[in-house]
């Protein structure tokens, strides 16, 4: 469940409103969106985090390309802050105790912001890590409460969750939990990275039903928010 990304470069732009006569740029061509700016690695380290974005609609792509998408701007391991990595990663887990459930290493992290259909924003970041915490079905709500006051008040300033953003958080975990998927934190993508996302999201059993439910309500909740209006693209 390690914090992918950037964090902190994300926040230079948390405070811009979407405007939705601003152009929007994703991933695949889309026939709904005939003007899109499509993601290209030539554009500034700002514009590729808030642009970077494969939404469920994008089902052909495989997972190893999308992985390469993200890892040509992305961070490593060893580059995320060291109380982040006690927190989410479980390497840090005192043996047969774990700190937080559904930790992960950073790659598995980034597979799941794929297979969840979510860019790398901060809301992005809080449902990629409620999901897979929920996912695991342990999760109490003391655990749960524990995590949210770490991330909200412990983290570096520039990777902490806003009150919205510990909102997505709550209802991610939640929606974890109800799904029939796998426990995402256990899964060994790697033999599935030559897949095209809407199968390993079968094999999985996560539900795009139930993500694209749950995305419009987001949508809704937080209409300015640019990784809230775009789930659904």
């Amino acid at each position: 469940m390690s914090r992918s990304l950037l964090r902190g470069k994300q926040r230079l732009k948390d405070q811009t409103q979407f405007d939705p006569a601003r152009k929007k740029s994703i991933q695949c061509q889309l026939p709904d969106w005939p003007d899109l700016a499509i993601f290209t690695p030539n554009m500034d380290l700002e514009d590729q985090i808030n642009q970077w974005f494969i939404p469920l609609s994008c089902q052909e792509k495989t997972l190893r390309s999308a992985y390469q998408e993200l890892q040509s701007f992305g961070m490593k391991q060893d580059d995320v802050p060291y109380i982040i990595q006690m927190v989410e990663n479980p390497k840090f887990d005192l043996p047969g105790f774990d700190i937080f459930h559904g930790a992960t290493n950073l790659q598995t992290h980034d597979y799941l912001h794929i297979l969840l259909g979510r860019g790398i924003r901060p809301k992005d970041e809080a449902f990629v890590i409620g999901f897979t915490m929920g996912s695991t079905d342990r999760v109490s709500t003391t655990e749960e409460r524990l995590f949210s006051f770490f991330t909200k008040y412990l983290y570096p300033k520039n990777y902490r969750f806003s009150d919205s953003d510990l909102r997505v958080f709550r209802d991610a975990t939640k929606l974890g939990y109800v799904s029939d998927c796998e426990a995402l934190h256990q899964v060994d993508y790697k033999e599935f990275l030559d897949w095209p996302l809407d199968r390993v999201r079968s094999h999985l059993r996560i539900e795009e039903d139930l993500l694209r439910a749950y995305y419009a309500i987001e949508k809704r909740r937080f209409p300015e928010s640019l990784e809230s209006q775009r789930l659904l693209s």
